[in-house]
């Protein structure tokens, strides 16, 4: 892809954790169209990405854009379908099961939902500590210290050991499982939607615990969500995603002070305010979002666009840098890159 050199130059002083180039991930479609063809879904459509070390990256967009199956992706839990992958400068994709296993020691994840993710029948204590198990860390005495020591660090009692996850409300549950993705010292944490299913209270305290782990054990995140004030909250630069494609990414205040994509735009409108005197213009999107089974021609946001052009129904805008550090993929802005 022309972006790729690009990417490369950017962020000057700044180390690459992750490197993602190209990366697609497509899903075969049950049944045929009429000229017999099979569907394809196409997830994550072409995602070039660095994540840097030591921050959060914010991943946001509706429902169903790839957001999540992309972070998967990154940790192979979803096979990529063409692309590159490189953690800590290694390409990844080109790793047997064998050879990535040390990796996968330095790469986490904290699920969505607090309650599914957690085996109703392991104790708090083979949750948190399995993962030492599996990879054979310490023996059994120095396992159990870890996993207390962890649950301290995560605000839950060493005493509850040996309870089981039905017997902790939802928020406890969520510690218990970023306790988990902490047992093996990780480099980088994928956080899937880790508060949607949280109460806004309890949301609060986990996000700050997040950010506390980070700053304690220099810890790099790409923090998936549609909540566009948590992201706020949490993050250092923000990526805008819209079914599979990025549309737009930059530093968190630039983003949300004056975002460029028409999308970008849309999102932050429709966010609610939380001072009640406050009465601005919204500006709905059009439409619903489109089906991944059959996007549109040329830029996928073109039939909801409020500045639609004939280029954008037969064109796919490319993901360039608008001005440094802010990259956006709209015909918008192509004509009007820095010179700088």
């Amino acid at each position: 892809m022309e972006t790729t050199n690009e990417l490369e130059n950017t962020a000057v002083n700044r180390e690459r954790l992750v490197t993602l180039r190209g990366i697609k991930k497509y899903y075969p479609a049950a049944g045929h169209d009429a000229a017999g063809k099979r569907g394809v879904v196409k997830a994550v459509d072409g995602i070039d990405l660095d994540i840097y070390r030591g921050e959060t990256l914010g991943l946001v967009g509706e429902s169903g854009c790839g957001k999540s199956t992309l972070g998967r992706a990154i940790l192979r839990l979803e096979e990529p379908t063409a692309g590159e992958i490189r953690f800590g400068g290694r390409d990844i994709l080109a790793l047997g099961r064998r050879e990535i296993q040390p990796l996968r020691q330095k790469m986490q994840i904290i699920f969505q939902d607090p309650y599914s993710s957690l085996n109703p029948r392991m104790t708090v204590g083979r949750i948190i500590g399995e993962a030492l198990v599996i990879h054979r860390v310490g023996t059994a005495a120095e396992r159990l210290d870890r996993v207390r020591e962890i649950m301290t660090v995560v605000g839950l009692r060493p005493e509850v050991i040996n309870r089981y996850p039905h017997e902790f409300s939802g928020g406890q549950r969520q510690r218990i499982g970023i306790g988990r993705a902490l047992a093996l010292q990780p480099e980088l944490i994928i956080c899937d939607e880790p508060v949607s299913a949280l109460d806004v209270s309890i949301q609060a305290q986990v996000i700050n615990l997040l950010m506390d782990l980070q700053e304690q054990f220099h810890l790099t995140y790409l923090f998936v969500s549609h909540d566009l004030s948590v992201v706020r909250h949490i993050s250092d630069r923000v990526a805008v995603m819209y079914l599979g494609r990025l549309l737009e990414l930059r530093e968190k205040a630039d983003l949300y002070e004056s975002p460029l994509h028409p999308y970008t735009q849309a999102l932050l409108e429709a966010a609610p305010v939380p001072d009640v005197n406050t009465i601005r213009e919204r500006k709905d999107l059009a439409g619903d979002l489109p089906s991944p089974l059959a996007p549109p021609e040329g830029c996928h946001f073109h039939p909801r666009c409020p500045h639609v052009m004939d280029r954008c129904r037969r064109d796919i805008p490319t993901f360039r840098e608008h001005r440094p550090g802010q990259w956006v993929r709209c015909f918008l802005y192509e004509d009007d890159t820095a010179s700088d």
